[in-house]
């Protein structure tokens, strides 16, 4: 069996175990599987007649059609292609094979965590899931800096605070009086986008290779979705080609109808998710590796990996990247820097519920509570967070913190070197990296 075959029936075995559907248009249908734009043909861990009924059981957990389960491990060597992952990454070797080596740690911790609920395996220590995607153990997260911060810019705004309570008090209200009604976010996001890209040409692509210059960064459709458990969800296609057969680099954004969220917050979830953010990590990477630029794992990506956590941090620095700063005191306007604020904070809290809930075992509406007073964040995202976040099995236990640890990898690296240099890096025009590797 070749890698690729190796590596696409890892990442598809895992997928479908979680209940995952890469194929699916829409975020509520995938999970681990983040994209399939190569032409390359499925692997047997999805074409096989025992992925499609564990697909449609939803894979393992509480609910899980435990026949469907066993007949498709039965038939599908997940396990075995994980070991395959590891054994091409020794092979491989440099920064490609620490790569891999990545991956197949991460995946190994998520077959793990499958046999755990599927009751055919022992639990898995919370600090093993941390560490697998972080390469650390697991922390809390100290948001009194930031806090202190969106207090004294709030001030400045005319929203005065004298303690915890009233600075919640201060960010609803300035959060109420910037709300982005539902039925314009397709408009907004199309002058947001249109600003971010003309941004990107100027600040980004510059550093960048020639070649990517004629690469779309921000072919994407917003789409409002009803009673989602996430506020928003980027879905890379990648599958459409043109007349002549190259890509159109096209992609869905899918937002939470219920989520609340201000004008200046939603810039930076528009360049978090779409330019120059996940929409134009996805493509850049897309046309590197249709021009042979990168291995076939740079075609299909993944959640709860190492290469993950540096997506999120990529997205989570992208609106510093579109305006060409390493700070956010650099940004030119005080409303979009509480804005990157509250969303930086509303990482810390990611972090904060996964620490909260799996760490110190505390109830979901203790750590509701912490989140709302302590990281200001929606009582919306408080609930979510908390609730079908936070307790998750594996998001919960291994992805919430990956975000804060890629922003802090990202950010440092930008502080730390010249545009031209760190730039192409991230955006893998020197081969795949992920927030380990990138480091090294």
């Amino acid at each position: 069996m070749s890698y690729e075959s190796d590596l696409a029936n890892a990442i598809i075995g895992i997928d479908t175990l979680w209940g995952g559907d890469v194929m699916n248009p829409s975020g509520t249908g995938r999970f681990i599987a983040d994209s399939w734009f190569s032409d390359e043909p499925l692997p047997a861990a999805y074409t096989d007649r025992a992925a499609a009924r564990l697909r449609e059981s939803g894979g393992v957990g509480p609910k899980e059609d435990r026949n469907a389960v066993d007949d498709y491990l039965s038939r599908v060597d997940v396990l075995g292609a994980i070991k395959a992952v590891a054994a091409e990454a020794k092979r491989a070797g440099g920064k490609r094979g620490a790569y891999l080596e990545g991956l197949a740690i991460c995946f190994r911790v998520m077959w793990d965590l499958a046999m755990e609920l599927h009751g055919a395996g022992d639990p898995v220590p919370y600090d093993r899931c941390v560490e697998a995607i972080t390469g650390r153990p697991p922390e809390s997260s100290q948001p009194e800096e930031k806090r202190r911060s969106v207090s004294e810019l709030l001030a400045e705004a005319g929203y005065r605070s004298n303690d915890v309570d009233t600075l919640l008090d201060a960010v609803d209200r300035w959060r109420k009086a910037r709300l982005v009604e539902p039925k314009a976010i397709p408009t907004v996001a199309r002058e947001l986008i249109s600003r971010f890209d003309a941004l990107s040409s100027r600040n980004l692509a510059p550093y960048l290779p020639k070649e990517l210059g004629h690469v779309p960064r921000a072919n994407v459709a917003f789409l409002p979705i009803e009673n989602a458990w996430f506020s928003g969800s980027m879905n890379y296609m990648g599958r459409a080609r043109n007349a002549d057969r190259t890509p159109q680099y096209e992609a869905t954004y899918e937002l939470n109808a219920a989520l609340q969220i201000s004008l200046p917050e939603f810039e930076q979830l528009v360049a978090h998710e779409v330019v120059p953010g996940h929409v134009t990590t996805f493509a850049y990477l897309q046309n590197l590796y249709g021009r042979g630029k990168v291995g076939f794992e740079a075609s299909v990506l993944t959640m709860n990996t190492r290469a993950a956590a540096l997506f999120e941090g990529i997205a989570n620095n992208a609106i510093l990247i579109a305006y060409g700063v390493t700070d956010l005191d650099q940004l030119p306007d005080r409303d979009l820097k509480i804005g990157l604020l509250l969303a930086l904070l509303q990482d810390d809290a990611k972090n904060q519920s996964s620490y909260l809930t799996w760490k110190e075992g505390r109830p979901q509406q203790e750590v509701a509570t912490e989140l709302r007073r302590d990281y200001l964040v929606s009582e919306e995202r408080a609930d979510k967070l908390s609730g079908a976040w936070g307790r998750h099995p594996l998001l919960g236990r291994m992805y919430l913190p990956a975000y804060r640890f890629g922003t802090d990898v990202v950010a440092d690296l930008r502080r730390r070197h010249a545009a031209a240099d760190v730039l192409p890096l991230l955006y893998a025009c020197e081969g795949v990296v992920d927030a380990i590797t990138v480091q090294a």
